[in-house]
């Protein structure tokens, strides 16, 4: 643009000048070599400006001329880098895709092409397609190769992380990630992973140190960088609440400062204010707390502030907790668990079954099995409601990326991810043993099949129908002895097929729970299954 607008008013000058020129008429004289020359103004103007410009055109082709090999050159490297990057762009598109055949020649045909020193992506490429091909040995040289250069650094300690979580080398890869973490305090994956092993090893300060490092070095909200901030501090007060009581309750006062929401710290803020009998302050916490965010820890806590209080102290606690949030579900939930305590068998089934109005849930089921046993001793009636809490939705419980926890913890075991916990439903229950390892849950317990003794059951006034099920053993497993026959009234079990073929016998009997129908058969009686 600069360049037209100054060629128009170079335009502008000469058309100006030569218009001046021609209102003016005048002769211009020349003696040269005894020769004498008259001309116009006019014809002397264009002369003039007729070979400044043959001199820049002359000027401009013998510069062309001189300058043509390098312009040569210059363009025939533009095109092949130009091809290079082509090829780089496409391989790293095809190592995305997991095209590994493509990524491969991708790779040889950008080496060819470009300077692999100058372009680190080359190694990127070329440790991707190694990577993608099995070959770890060559992908993790090719990252080491990496951390020679400073711009590949962080890049060559990331590969090498993630080759040794692949490889289950977890040391290894703890070690690449401190390297990076410091180099990159701000790099979530880095930090992630060493927040994960500090808060394993229980080291909080150096957890808050990295923190705080990574806070400083890079731009993030202000909420999230608190919130992150308390679920250390938390974690560091619950783990130092018995030894050091004094540094749990600073901790923990300064938790629930940065995160009043965060159920744990106002706990354990509470928990150390009590400890220091100082009730009022600790009251007062849990308060705030349970009306903005209703939890079973607070109504724990705030119902056994005091260790020495009796049950009816600890039912008019539970009644506060009741009056701030009536319409609740964990308001109900604890004034029943504290009624029950106290033997108020008529206020627990209340507040019980106005749970189950409100958002039905398994331990309100379990707690009118409760309530029944204490109150009524009616074994049929607390099957009932033990049968319901089987097929209850399951009650909210510590939630982390699929991982359920009974203790709210600061970082997620599955991927490290500070503050992750939250409290909801599970979506599906985790098994408890299967996945244990077997030195921890010890052998496997054989299971041969038990004979079953039945025995005449005076008449119950509520039967009950019970189905036992025995499984044939193996043919290489050691054969129980057989039983005696029951005579008289005896139960014949039936016999049916298992998914594998295996023999299973069936033993149907009547449940003392259900009236029996005066029509039945007389060879259907009440037996007592043992």
């Amino acid at each position: 643009m600069l360049r037209i607008l100054f060629f128009v008013l170079v335009v502008l000058v000469l058309g100006g000048g030569f218009a001046w020129l021609a209102d003016r008429p005048g002769d211009l004289t020349i003696t040269f070599a005894g020769m004498r020359y008259e001309v116009t103004l006019m014809v002397a103007a264009t002369a003039v400006v007729a070979v400044v410009a043959a001199v820049m055109l002359i000027w401009w082709l013998i510069k062309s001329i001189i300058r043509s090999p390098y312009a040569l050159q210059r363009h025939f490297r533009a095109r092949k880098r130009d091809r290079g990057y082509q090829s780089l762009s496409t391989g790293l598109i095809a190592a995305g895709a997991g095209d590994a055949r493509a990524a491969r020649n991708m790779a040889k045909q950008a080496g060819k092409l470009l300077n692999v020193d100058q372009e680190p992506l080359i190694k990127l490429l070329e440790a991707q397609t190694a990577m993608l091909e099995g070959r770890t040995g060559d992908a993790r040289a090719k990252f080491e190769a990496m951390l020679d250069d400073p711009e590949t650094r962080l890049l060559g300690l990331r590969g090498l992380y993630i080759e040794a979580q692949r490889a289950g080398a977890r040391d290894a890869a703890q070690h690449y990630a401190a390297e990076a973490s410091k180099l990159a305090p701000h790099v979530e994956w880095a930090s992630g992973a060493v927040l994960g092993r500090l808060s394993v090893a229980g080291d909080w300060d150096e957890a808050l140190k990295l923190l705080d490092a990574r806070k400083a070095d890079q731009q993030t909200d202000k909420e999230t960088a608190k919130k992150e901030r308390a679920a250390l501090l938390t974690a560091k007060a619950i783990s130092t609440f018995d030894s050091d009581p004094a540094g749990a309750k600073t901790a923990a006062l300064e938790a629930h400062k940065l995160a009043p929401d965060l159920v744990p710290a106002a706990v354990i803020a509470a928990r150390a204010l009590f400890r220091q009998d100082d009730l009022r302050k600790g009251t007062k916490i849990l308060e705030t707390a349970w009306k903005s965010s209703p939890h079973p820890d607070i109504a724990q806590a705030y119902v056994h502030a005091r260790p020495g209080d009796s049950v009816l102290d600890r039912l008019k606690r539970a009644r506060r907790l009741f009056t701030l949030r009536p319409n609740n579900p964990e308001a109900s939930l604890a004034l029943a668990h504290a009624a029950l305590d106290a033997g108020e068998f008529k206020l627990a089934r209340e507040n019980a079954e106005a749970v189950l109005r409100m958002a039905p849930r398994e331990s309100a089921y379990l707690l009118l099995a409760d309530i029944e046993e204490g109150e009524t001793k009616d074994q049929g009636r607390v099957r009932q409601w033990l049968s319901r809490a089987v097929k209850a939705p399951r009650d909210p419980a510590w939630t982390a990326d699929g991982f359920v926890s009974e203790q709210w913890a600061p970082v997620s075991p599955v991927t490290g991810r500070l503050n992750a916990f939250e409290w909801k439903v599970p979506v599906e229950q985790l098994p408890s043993m299967i996945d244990l390892d077997p030195d921890v849950r010890g052998p496997e317990p054989e299971t041969p099949a038990l004979p079953v003794i039945i025995e005449p059951e005076p008449a119950a006034p509520q039967p009950t129908r019970v189905e036992a099920i025995t499984t044939t053993p193996a043919k290489d497993e050691k054969q129980p002895e057989p039983q005696p026959k029951p005579k008289g009234n005896e139960a014949k079990p039936t016999r049916d097929k298992g998914d594998k073929g295996e023999e299973v016998k069936m033993l149907v009997v009547d449940d003392p729970g259900v009236i029996p129908d005066e029509k039945a058969e007389d060879t259907q009686t009440r037996f007592r299954l043992f």
